[in-house]
Formats: C-alpha cells, structure tokens, sequence
C-alpha cells in the first residue's frame, strides 16, 4: 500500500514509483492503493494472492476490524466443505465489493456484537457455528475444532461465549474445555 512507504518520499513519488513498477511487471496492482509481487509457478504460472492475505491488508489499509462471515468461516474450520464462491468477510466499517481477477471479496457491515471477538479464534468459531445452524451442530461435528485450539484460544473462548447464542453456549463450553460431551 502507498502509506506503507511514505517515509522514504511524498506520497506524489511514492504513487510515481509504484505505478513504475507496475509498468515493468515487478509488482501488481491488485485494487486502487493495493500492490503485491506476484508469485509465478512454473506450471500453474502466476498466482493470485489468498483471499485472506487482501482481505488483511485492506483492513489494514482503511483501519477495519475484520473476521470471516459463517460460509466461509466454517469452509476455514473444516466445518463445511463447501468453498463459498465469494470470500465474505463482517467488519465494522463500510459494505462494499472487490473483484480481483476472478475472486470477490465482499466487506459486509454488521453490528458491534458482531464484531466483538472479531480476530479471534472464539469469533471464527461463532461465526462457523452459526453456518451450521443449530440442528446440524453435534459434538462430533465440533470435535475437530478442540485441536485447533491452544490454550490461549481455550481462555478466549470461555470469555467470548456470552458474546454467542445461547443456543451455542454449551457446544462452545464443551470445545473450550475439551470435553467430548456437551
């Protein structure tokens, strides 16, 4: 992102230079002030950058707080394995769309509650949770998730659950505590 380079020169050279390198194929405009070193394979040939990495650095660029939506969050978890075919994430600042290459990243505004375990484990989890649904939530369905978690994780997520439905608490009691029954 230009703002990352503003203290070797004016944010005028620093756009000069970028559009530079643009134009000789070191880097990559992927979206208005969103650059990267495109990665090249020799079969496949060059490679798009993962939906997360851009998801992060546009959050980071426009100062959001981010976290994957229920598709694609219980897609990450292994809870599905449906790829949604847009990357939907919730944050706190304005809805819009991206479209880079093929790939849609979609910025969805939600609530304050929401977004509260946002960048946490606990909130990917709620997240996937709720892509379930709660008639299809088992805890064998859950039990791979006791896995992912550390211990840090595990402290979060007991703090994190009242921020969940209730109907989720115990399924979250018992992945925190890594019980196998709820």
């Amino acid at each position: 992102m230009p703002g990352d380079f503003l203290d070797l020169g004016s944010r005028q050279g620093v756009d000069f230079v970028l559009h530079r390198l643009v134009k000789q194929g070191v880097l990559r405009r992927l979206a208005r002030g969103l650059y990267d070193f495109p990665k090249s394979h020799p079969q496949l040939g060059i490679l798009s950058p993962s939906v997360d990495a851009i998801a992060k650095a546009l959050a980071g660029r426009d100062r959001l707080r981010i976290q994957p939506s229920a598709a694609y969050a219980a897609n990450l978890l292994h809870l599905s394995e449906q790829v949604p075919a847009k990357a939907v994430f919730l944050t706190d600042g304005p809805s819009r769309r991206l479209k880079v290459g093929a790939r849609e990243i979609v910025l969805k505004r939600t609530t304050p509650r929401a977004m509260a375990a946002a960048g946490r484990m606990s909130g990917l989890i709620i997240q996937g949770l709720k892509h379930l649904g709660q008639p299809h939530v088992t805890m064998e369905r859950i039990a791979p998730l006791r896995k992912l978690l550390s211990e840090k994780d595990r402290k979060q997520l007991k703090q994190d659950i009242t921020l969940a439905p209730a109907w989720m608490h115990p399924f979250l009691q018992a992945v925190a505590e890594g019980k196998e029954r709820a």
